[in-house]
Formats: structure tokens, C-alpha cells, sequence
């Protein structure tokens, strides 16, 4: 059943979309958005009716700079704070739920970076955007190095940057895709949950 909240957070309101499933959820997933984008991207909407068809409570959480109607995102120390507080009265509402926090490009970043202080069980990371465009130099691998069991789906034409796996950092590479991950949302949101699958948070 769908539904959305606002949640206040010290960085203005966030939006939460939330979808729950049929019977007693195996996880909760929440999902961020991309710097410019919203949680209406054709990966994170793919991915919320797998996830909810397979047992899971999704939270697309909108960002307070977007829900203020700004396109240029907030500083990253921003984001997070923001995205802790909305996990924080998320968590409060499915108490004893495994956590898995993720979503794509620059709300990736932020359930990296926040992973550890969620108490996530797990990250799912769309489009991890390993460097700048054109800036290799500029690598953001440290940030996938939670410890936590990460996937990572990225296209091998992301002008982003693919990055390496590692320890407990599982990558898949999507041929033909872009960073927007458009040519095939279904496909992406398959590979998530057999994953989630593989870890007891999903329904066969």
C-alpha cells in the first residue's frame, strides 16, 4: 500500500514515499535520489515494485533541497544529516527489520557514507559514481568500503566511472547502459533482488 510522509529533519522537511508489502516484511529499503534527480527515475521506480512484490517495505526519500524545489544539491554533510534523521523515524516505525539502505548516483554516495551510523545490514548502490567525468583522479571508491555486504550496478558506458569490487563489495556491469541506467530498469531491479534474495531479505 502506498503512501507518502514528510518527515522534518535539521536540514528542512524530506519526502517519504513509501510502499509496504502483503504480510510481514522481511526488510526495509530505502532508496535516495540522484543529485538532480527524484525518486521517479525509471531504476528506483523498477526496483520499488520488485522489491515490494518480494516482501520488502520500500522509503523513497526525496531530499528537503528537492522537496524545497531546488535542483543543486546540498553540501554532502548536509545530505547526510538529513538522510540519518528520516532513517532514524523509519527505523522507529518497523523496530527488528533488517535495514538496507541505497539508491542511485549521488543517493548512493550518501547510503554509503551513512551506512554504518543507519545500522544497515546492507547497501545497494545504482550507478555508484566512482569519479567525475573525465577525473579518474578524483576516485570516490573509499566511500563503498562500509564493511557491509554492497552491491553495485553500474553500466559499462557510465561516464562516471565503474568501480572495482572488493571486500564484500559485490560489482555487476550492465552492458550498454548509461549512468541513468535507462535501457533496461526491469533487468536492474531483477539482479537487486536476487541479491537481497541471497541475503534472507527478500521472499522467494
Amino acid at each position: 500500500m502506498p503512501h507518502d510522509d514528510i518527515i522534518e529533519t535539521p536540514r528542512g522537511p524530506a519526502r517519504v514515499d513509501l510502499d509496504t508489502p502483503v504480510g510481514p516484511p522481511r526488510a526495509l529499503l530505502a532508496l535516495g535520489h540522484g543529485a538532480g534527480g527524484g525518486v521517479d527515475a525509471p531504476d528506483l521506480v523498477a526496483l520499488r515494485a520488485a522489491a515490494v512484490a518480494a516482501g520488502l517495505v520500500v522509503a523513497r526519500v526525496t531530499q528537503p533541497y528537492r522537496v524545497a524545489g531546488r535542483r543543486a544539491p546540498a553540501p554532502a554533510g548536509h545530505l547526510d544529516e538529513a538522510w540519518t534523521t528520516v532513517l532514524t523515524a523509519l527505523r522507529a516505525r518497523d523496530p527488528g527489520v533488517p535495514l538496507v539502505v541505497g539508491g542511485r548516483s549521488s543517493g548512493a554516495r550518501v547510503a554509503c557514507r551513512t551506512a554504518t551510523a543507519t545500522g544497515a545490514a546492507g547497501v545497494v548502490a545504482l550507478a555508484f559514481p566512482l569519479h567525475p567525468p573525465g577525473r579518474p583522479e578524483r576516485s570516490r571508491a573509499a566511500e563503498l568500503s562500509t564493511g557491509l555486504p554492497t552491491l553495485v550496478v553500474n553500466g559499462d558506458r557510465d561516464p562516471f566511472g565503474v568501480p572495482e569490487p572488493g571486500p564484500r563489495v559485490r560489482v555487476v556491469i550492465r552492458p550498454g547502459e548509461r549512468h541513468d541506467l535507462r535501457g533496461d530498469p526491469a533487468g536492474t531491479a531483477v539482479l537487486v533482488i536476487d541479491w537481497l534474495r541471497g541475503h534472507g531479505w527478500a521472499r522467494d
